[in-house]
């Protein structure tokens, strides 16, 4: 039986052993720009599917206000077939004629009413105000896409510089690691001449366990920080990657203050939208005045009726209607008010978002300049504890000095290419920050 068993299904797992290669997928080359990308399309970032259908329920509002100022046609045809009590009706005929006496049950008749009727509003003041609010409804959702744009851009953007972080956090614990194994070999060169002890070896060994150590945290780090990029860019989690750009520092020129500022107001688009929204609020607060003065539309219809329609007969209705608000206990103005506290919330929330994007642009300038100078100590810190590291090996070569001295400049060294590291994330976080802050995160990353 074993042996059957082991005919049957050792082609197959042959087959598919010989398949993986081809069934693995290979990595994703992954730039800023491309992240950005995919997860502004529209089959990206779930928070942007979701602005994109506020969008079309903003246009199909907008195309229901409007249909308020366009003319109403309908169609329709009725046949019946009918018996009528005159008399429960109140209809009595009371003149007396000689052998004949007046019905008071008739029936039963067939009627027949084929009809066009169409009704179209002339003057409609709160119609219109309302049909002008949906269409800045429209505005503020298309504010609404582009303000949740700029927040999947920069999410995006801060998940792959942090996974770009993580990668070169690896890369310096390799580094680490070489570095501690080499110290390693020369200690136990200056043992074996005679020069070294065996605490130095220990004391190698223990850097160089701490170093693995360090590298598994890393490369555990770093798996983390792509799969909260992949998730940031609504792709699969098993997708591999492989991340094109680095850490780098490019030196620009920060705006003033009152420049970003100003640019903040100017391009922001969650401000934009919020100003669209002040000015909805505004004409819908218009709209519910304006209910209440007097309307006027026109109606009419044209049709054939008769018992069949061999001998029905047109027939047709037009006319006018004025309509005057009088009474309606006092919902109107419980409708003004609403709208009207509706508008000076609308504007309370706009001075609240002015002032929020002044402090973002401060903060983010702070940032942006703190980075720089962050970066700047950063590289005079590594190029010290790189010479120390040096001049320490190379004292212990000659005997000068023990091992305990190239330990320590080597725990400098690791700590000065993480604080590397850590500035240049920073710094190309901060021009995230600001170009956030100054409504251009799309600009920046292309």
């Amino acid at each position: 039986m074993t042996k059957l068993f082991a005919l049957i299904f050792a082609p197959i797992v042959a087959l598919i052993v010989a398949a993986a290669p081809l069934l693995a997928a290979d990595p994703l080359a992954l730039s800023l720009k491309r992240a950005v990308e995919i997860a502004t399309s529209k089959e990206g970032n779930t928070n942007l599917q979701l602005a994109g259908e506020s969008l079309k329920q903003a246009q199909s509002r907008a195309a229901e206000s409007r249909a308020a100022l366009l003319p109403d046609i309908e169609s329709s045809f009725s046949e019946q077939n009918r018996t009528t009590n005159l008399a429960a009706l109140g209809v009595q005929v009371a003149i007396p004629i000689p052998g004949f006496r007046f019905p008071t049950f008739v029936g039963p008749f067939t009627t027949m009413d084929a009809r066009v009727t169409g009704n179209q509003s002339v003057f409609d003041f709160a119609s219109i105000r309302r049909y002008q609010a949906s269409k800045q409804g429209i505005s503020a959702a298309r504010s609404d896409v582009d303000t949740t744009e700029e927040a999947v851009a920069a999410q995006v953007a801060r998940a792959y510089l942090a996974a770009v972080k993580a990668k070169t956090d690896v890369e310096t614990a390799e580094a680490n690691v070489k570095l501690s194994d080499a110290v390693l070999t020369q200690a136990n060169n200056q043992k074996a001449a005679g020069t070294g002890t065996g605490i130095e070896i220990t004391r190698a060994k223990v850097q160089l366990a701490n170093d693995r150590q360090h590298l598994l945290e890393a490369q555990n780090a770093r798996r983390a920080a792509e799969l909260r990029l992949l998730r940031a860019m609504s792709l699969r989690l098993d997708t591999v990657l492989e991340l094109t750009d680095t850490l780098q520092y490019t030196p620009v020129d920060a705006a003033t203050l009152e420049d970003a500022r100003a640019q903040a107001l100017r391009e922001r688009p969650d401000y934009k939208a919020q100003q669209d929204r002040e000015m909805v609020a505004r004409l819908s607060a218009s709209a519910t005045k304006l209910e209440r003065l007097p309307s006027v539309s026109a109606f009419g219809d044209y049709g054939s009726i008769g018992t069949s329609i061999n001998n029905a007969l047109p027939t047709r209705t037009v006319g006018v209607s004025v309509r005057v608000p009088i009474f309606d206990g006092g919902r109107r103005d419980a409708r003004r008010e609403e709208s009207a506290s509706q508008y000076r919330s609308e504007q309370v929330r706009t001075n609240d978002l002015k002032a929020q994007i002044e402090l973002d642009v401060r903060l983010a300038l702070d940032g942006f300049h703190s980075a720089q100078d962050e970066v700047q100590v950063a590289r005079e810190g590594l190029d010290l504890s790189q010479n120390e590291l040096t001049q320490a090996r190379r004292r212990y070569d000659a005997g000068v000095a023990n091992s305990l001295e190239v330990t320590d400049a080597q725990t400098r060294l690791e700590r000065a290419r993480d604080n590397l590291t850590t500035a240049l994330y920073n710094y190309n976080v901060a021009r995230i920050d600001l170009a956030q802050a100054t409504g251009k995160v799309r600009q920046f990353v292309q």
